[in-house]
């Protein structure tokens, strides 16, 4: 696939939204936007995760194959770039930590089924910051379920998704994989920090001749 399609991911609150919107603005690609309050069992997850992983996990890979099969269809068959603030294989991050290992091998089963032909994006990137960088940012967007998160739960997350960009890079040696520390760039108050990765991601699709 020639056309770019770049995907911003990190734990949470590390600033996926606001990179993946500023990428969009700079450059006129389409902004694909992972659908998250909208999901009705998340609140009661935060709650009690074990009683509502399975729910909270279908819910999101059914969402997000839809976007991504529309995604497709409306702009990357028609040579439209895109910019997204998710990539699918989250849900086995957050599925492979959550979910009892019967129900872990039901779900992969189906994610395997649902995104077989799903496009893969030509550029990733990654972005890490300390725990407590993460639950500062969380502190500042104020979302409710999100005050639930315990420290020991996102350290646990910032490690799984840690692994699977390493992982993701081995499996996949031809897609750029651009790495960013939230701890030392803060992108999201400073602009200056921002140039300094819209000039990477400028250079790597240059280099990439899209």
């Amino acid at each position: 696939m020639s056309i770019p399609f770049i995907t911003v991911e990190g734990p949470i609150g590390v600033g996926k939204t606001s990179l993946a919107k500023a990428i969009s603005a700079k450059y006129q690609f389409a902004l694909l936007k992972e659908i998250v309050d909208e999901n009705p069992f998340l609140n009661k997850f935060y709650e009690d995760i074990a009683e509502w992983s399975f729910q909270t996990e279908m819910f999101f890979l059914c969402n997000r194959y839809k976007q991504l099969s529309d995604i497709e269809k409306k702009y990357l068959s028609k040579e439209n770039p895109v910019v997204a603030d998710y990539h699918i294989f989250k849900n086995l991050i957050f599925a492979k930590r959550t979910l009892s290992e019967v129900e872990y091998e039901k779900y992969e089963s189906i994610y395997q089924i649902l995104t077989k032909d799903m496009p893969v994006p030509n550029m990733v990137i990654y972005i890490d910051a300390s725990i407590d960088v993460l639950l500062s940012r969380i502190d500042m967007r104020g979302r409710d379920f999100e005050k639930k998160i315990s420290p020991d739960y996102l350290e646990q997350l910032s490690a799984d998704y840690r692994m699977f960009i390493d992982d993701f890079e081995q499996k996949h040696p031809e897609v750029p994989v651009l790495r960013i520390s939230g701890n030392e760039i803060d992108f999201v108050q400073n602009g200056k920090d921002l140039q300094i990765i819209l000039e990477k991601v400028d250079a790597t699709l240059h280099k990439r001749s899209y």
